[in-house]
């Protein structure tokens, strides 16, 4: 952190404190208390409120007046950009606005730098065309190269995916058509992404990729079960991410967490359907970078085919994840709770080499629920880079299969197993 940041993040404190003050009752005092402790953490989630005053004034940008038609079926991203472009060139903050109603978008780019803060408001519904060839890019709604960015408003992404699906089928043909993602977020800095909904999303709803201190919070994510490739969130390249008090439910992993995700925050999510929340697959094309610095707290896994996963694929990769805390998390009827994989081969033939990914300084703590499989603990780690200070603490899964209680496996397992255990532990 610079000495501008960290100035800005004092003066926001400063400010905070004024408020509560003023003040009366047990429950101003008792943020008081914690906001007071917590300084850091202000600057993270209220990032622009000082510097506001400071860039200039704000000023709104309504998308109507650029031509945008809210009738679902007008096309709309001309208008939108040039909305875009010239909020783009305001010295103060920016605010798009994207009225109710429903609009008609095909692949749209919303660039910067921009000359001050830029926040969209979507507030109606947006819906991309059903046939994926009116796509000229891998996603559809972009952000690129933007510093100080909210996208907020209580509005909808609607992709339409159902009619896309069919064509997702690039593990067996790999001169498929690459479907969009719904948003995707490159080079983005310090940004807020709050209360949208994103549904039906024809590949990933949610691509965070180059991105530095980007908080989502409050975003519903919907698809389902068995919809291809529907990430809700995927994180590659990024540093400094939280995610938060967020509800996705998809046809496969909820979040994901790719070669050089570092310090990712998740908390208060619930996830199901989908395939849990996952760090990987890591190694597939040989790749060296690093997966370090996450957390996963508070979480509900509903129905999931996994729980908390790492997975490295079965080949000579190299790298690093290391790091790791997955704490106070509820399973409901969860294929595999806690999963290490460092064997992942989803679609035979695989090298089956094994993996030269190093996987160290994971902790599962306080994490109980409803196994769907007898096997609710599986740590499969590879023979030529065991596991380091893997620890496991408080597990309490349950099993109600005919075929007995539930058990543990491991593999190249080096840990310890604290407190109560149940399954009993293998390490």
């Amino acid at each position: 952190m610079d000495s501008r940041l960290g100035s800005t993040g004092h003066n926001v404190v400063i400010k905070v404190r004024k408020i509560i003050v003023g003040s009366t009752g047990p429950i101003n005092r008792k943020r008081r208390r914690v906001w007071a402790s917590e300084p850091p953490l202000l600057f993270f989630l209220f990032p622009f409120s000082v510097t506001q005053g400071v860039r200039g004034q704000v000023k709104l940008f309504n998308l109507m007046d650029y031509g945008a038609v809210a009738d679902g079926a007008t096309e709309n991203s001309e208008a939108f950009v040039k909305g875009w472009k010239e909020a783009c060139e305001w010295k103060g903050l920016a605010r798009v606005l994207i009225p109710r109603g429903t609009y008609m978008v095909k692949s749209v780019r919303f660039e910067g730098p921009c000359k001050g803060q830029m926040s969209l408001v979507i507030k109606g519904v947006l819906k991309a065309p059903t046939d994926p060839t009116n796509f000229s890019t891998d996603s559809w709604i972009n952000f690129r190269y933007a510093d100080r960015l909210t996208v907020s408003g209580g509005g909808t992404l609607d992709a339409q995916g159902q009619l896309a699906w069919r064509f997702n089928d690039c593990n067996k043909d790999s001169h498929c058509p690459a479907l969009p993602t719904t948003m995707r977020f490159d080079f983005v800095t310090n940004a807020r992404i709050h209360h949208l909904r994103s549904i039906d999303s024809k590949n990933n709803h949610f691509v965070i990729f180059g991105c530095e201190n980007v908080n989502i919070s409050n975003i519903r994510i919907s698809a389902p079960g068995d919809s291809p490739n529907t990430d809700g969130i995927k994180i590659g390249s990024s540093h400094r991410i939280r995610i938060s008090r967020s509800i996705i439910g998809t046809g496969d992993d909820c979040i994901a967490m790719l070669p050089g995700a570092t310090k990712v925050h998740i908390s208060k999510v619930v996830c199901g359907p989908g395939h849990g929340i996952s760090v990987g697959s890591l190694g597939k094309n040989g790749d060296g970078d690093d997966v370090t610095g996450v957390v996963v707290k508070n979480c509900t896994f509903r129905g999931t085919s996994d729980g908390v996963r790492i997975k490295t694929w079965a080949s000579p990769s190299v790298g690093r994840a290391s790091n790791f805390l997955y704490q106070d998390i509820f399973m409901d009827h969860v294929g595999n709770p806690i999963i290490i994989d460092q064997e992942y081969c989803p679609y035979p033939p695989c090298s089956q080499q094994a993996s030269l990914l190093q996987i160290s300084n994971v902790t599962y703590r306080n994490i109980w629920g409803i196994s769907g499989s007898k096997v609710a603990v599986t740590l499969r780690c590879s023979e030529s880079r065991p596991c380091k200070n893997v620890v496991v603490e408080n597990i309490d899964l349950a099993y109600g299969g005919p075929d007995g209680p539930a058990t543990a496996l491991c593999s190249h397992v080096n840990g310890v197993s604290l407190g109560h255990q149940s399954p009993p532990p293998c390490i």
